[in-house]
């Protein structure tokens, strides 16, 4: 890496079309890290669970919860040691937030009680970062990308979600986290923007949250 980063395993999140992906390739490009990305397409329940959540809420969580465990056991038992950093576009925490918003109480204890059992292999992050942007920007997002099954989702559910977010990260004592307030601000554009992000991440951060706002 042609920058000294102070982590080994950096987690990106954000709600669905903040961009966090894209975010993962591009740091993971310019530093030669270690890439771990989600395979969300994989999931053959998610365009039924956007046709009928109800219904299909625990099938599409339970398949998140075993792949996101799968593929990042893989990538913490083949530590890379040429490649000392991690950074991955998502947090297996993740996985309970969602189910938290998604399933029926009786559901989300049974969920809860195998989360907690997968979840105690994982090394925490050693720094979190959150793109937050607001919901109207990323319904505009959404509809760029044009995933179909994304098509319907509503204003009322990405609230909700990025609602759960910033709970869990105000409970989060453990974990430096850092929210990246990116508003309507197009890093793939704007190679100002990318670099204070790269900037912001690779500096030293106190274990809690933080909001740090973009100039």
């Amino acid at each position: 890496m042609k920058e000294e980063i102070p982590y080994r395993f950096v987690a990106v999140e954000g709600n669905i079309g903040a961009g966090k992906t894209t975010l993962c390739k591009m740091l993971s490009e310019d530093w030669g890290t270690r890439l771990v990305l989600e395979q969300f397409s994989d999931n053959p329940f998610l365009p039924h669970f956007y046709q009928d959540a109800e219904r299909h809420a625990f099938t599409v969580e339970l398949f998140f919860m075993t792949e996101r465990h799968k593929q990042l056991q893989e990538a913490f038992n083949h530590q890379d040691l040429f490649n000392p950093l991690t950074i991955a576009d998502y947090f297996f925490i993740k996985t309970l937030l969602f189910a938290g918003q998604n399933l029926k109480k009786d559901e989300l204890n049974l969920f809860r009680r195998l989360f907690n059992v997968l979840n105690s292999t994982f090394p925490k992050p050693d720094l979190l970062v959150y793109l937050h942007r607001p919901v109207e920007v990323l319904l505009q997002n959404i509809a760029k990308r044009g995933r179909p099954y994304e098509q319907d989702i509503s204003h009322d559910y990405l609230k909700t979600i990025q609602d759960a977010y910033l709970d869990y990260f105000k409970m989060e004592k453990d974990v430096p986290i850092i929210i990246l307030d990116v508003g309507d601000k197009d890093f793939t554009m704007d190679a100002g923007v990318y670099d204070e992000i790269k900037s912001k991440i690779s500096s030293h951060h106190s274990k809690g949250m933080e909001l740090l706002e973009l100039d």
